[in-house]
């Protein structure tokens, strides 16, 4: 696409409201059109996507009946607590990291269980680009929605509209976007919403934890958990944290509050350990200890992992193109380093200064490429361990904040004609205008949407 052409469709992003960035350091961020994908592939991604989300809920319910394993990952002990205020819940919304291979398989690299990114833009774009199936995307923000509405603490008054507080780092407005959509759509269910940090969380005299003053029936948690507890560097020449510290005063509200079934937290505190990469490690370990079905997940969906101290330093040196190391809770490609795509010298630096306990290595595998040279990441985000939306982002080397993004949308299927526009309902996806509340007896039915081999989430 002409610069002109993209600048058209930034304009059109602009004046959506919704998604204040189209561009990024000077280069087009998104892709005006969806990716088409063929019914027999999207079925294939899925299926891998779900299987490992899966096998993850094995891992956490064995981890859960065998406490030592918490032991064999390192947490911290902020970070344990977090774990057992919730085992063995750990799921609510997610987003899988899928590629295809060179060879024709499929790969999930991650599965992103804790503060999942990139909602905003595939629900968006799913409205804004062009393609020529059913929009993958459509269901995306009232499958979270119920969601949300299932997490009600148990005896939660069905008369009443529930009240929802969001939790989020506020101080990076990346973020924002995504949190006025959920902000919109739970505004838009006739549901009561207060929006702020951590530090604003206090306990209410019913019992639940507040918000800014608001008592909240479901907190959304997009504030990491990693964040919540002990921060440590994962470098040996790095300094501590100025911040180091735990945040136990909004912690003890969230647990008290929890633990007292007045305010439900979602995603559940347990997915510290779903999130921490080196749980990824323990599937392989424990694997011949998980049900049939997980194991089979992990065989032919899971790259190898291992800890890093468990590995020979001499055969990551000498195999460096072969392994790629990460950090236990690094994000969108920070502390991802890619034997394959550094210099010698900055891979033996990493072996030498990553801090044991901290990192995993992973083995490599060859994505596939589109015809632009570009490997592609499908971000499937799943709601209670189900496909729920497609997040697209393509980029020559390793996925970081620098990949473009794009919606995807399924191939019609035989003797459907082609769709060139996503058919969104006012009641499914929020307008920027103020939007017609809804009684609050319509927003309280547990959906059948949610009901996935996990329960409830939270």
């Amino acid at each position: 696409m002409t610069a002109q052409g993209y600048g058209a469709f930034a304009a059109r992003v602009l004046a959506d409201g919704w998604l204040p960035d189209p561009w990024c350091a000077g280069q087009p961020r998104l892709h005006p059109h969806a990716l088409v994908l063929a019914r027999g592939r999207a079925r294939s991604l899925t299926r891998a996507a779900e299987g490992v989300a899966a096998a993850t809920d094995a891992l956490c319910r064995l981890v859960t009946r065998q406490p030592h394993w918490v032991d064999w990952l390192g947490l911290t002990q902020v970070q344990r607590a977090l774990w057992w205020v919730a085992a063995p819940r750990w799921h609510g919304l997610a987003r899988a990291d899928v590629f295809e291979t060179a060879d024709g398989g499929v790969q999930v690299c991650e599965m992103n269980s804790d503060t999942p990114s990139g909602f905003a833009e595939a629900a968006v774009l799913g409205r804004l680009t062009v393609g020529g199936g059913t929009p993958a995307n459509a269901d995306l923000i009232e499958r979270w929605r119920q969601l949300v509405a299932a997490c009600a603490p148990v005896g939660t008054d069905p008369r009443r509209a529930l009240t929802v507080g969001i939790v989020w780092p506020t101080e990076f407005t990346e973020d924002l976007p995504m949190i006025q959509l959920w902000q919109a759509a739970c505004e838009h269910a006739g549901w009561r919403v207060a929006v702020g940090s951590p530090f604003n969380l206090t306990l209410a005299a019913d019992g639940r934890a507040a918000l800014l003053g608001t008592p909240c029936d479901v907190i959304v948690r997009h504030y990491k958990t990693d964040w919540w507890a002990e921060r440590q560097p994962v470098w040996r020449d790095e300094p501590p944290p100025v911040d180091d510290a735990p945040l136990f005063g909004p912690l003890r509200v969230l647990v008290q509050a929890q633990m007292a079934g007045r305010t439900s937290v979602v995603n559940p505190l347990g997915a510290v350990l779903s999130q921490n990469k080196r749980a990824t490690a323990l599937l392989w370990h424990l694997r011949d200890r998980l049900p049939l079905a997980a194991r089979a997940a992990i065989d032919r969906w899971v790259p190898q992992t291992w800890r890093m101290e468990d590995m020979d330093p001499v055969q990551l040196r000498d195999q460096q193109t072969g392994w790629v190391l990460k950090t236990d809770y690094g994000c969108e490609g920070d502390e991802v380093v890619v034997g394959a795509e550094v210099e010698a010298a900055v891979w033996q630096r990493t072996l030498d200064l990553a801090v044991p306990g901290r990192w995993i290595a992973q083995r490599r595998f060859e994505p596939a490429r589109d015809p632009d040279g570009c490997q592609v990441n499908f971000g499937v985000f799943l709601v209670a361990g189900r496909c729920a939306g497609w997040l697209v982002r393509t980029s020559l080397l390793a996925t970081d904040g620098t990949a473009r993004i794009g919606a995807a949308c399924i191939q019609p299927a035989a003797g459907s004609g082609p769709s060139t526009a996503p058919q969104h309902t006012a009641h499914v996806f929020p307008s920027r205008a103020p939007s017609a509340r809804v009684a609050p007896s319509e927003t309280r039915t547990a959906p059948p949407a949610v009901a996935g081999p996990y329960g409830r989430a939270a």
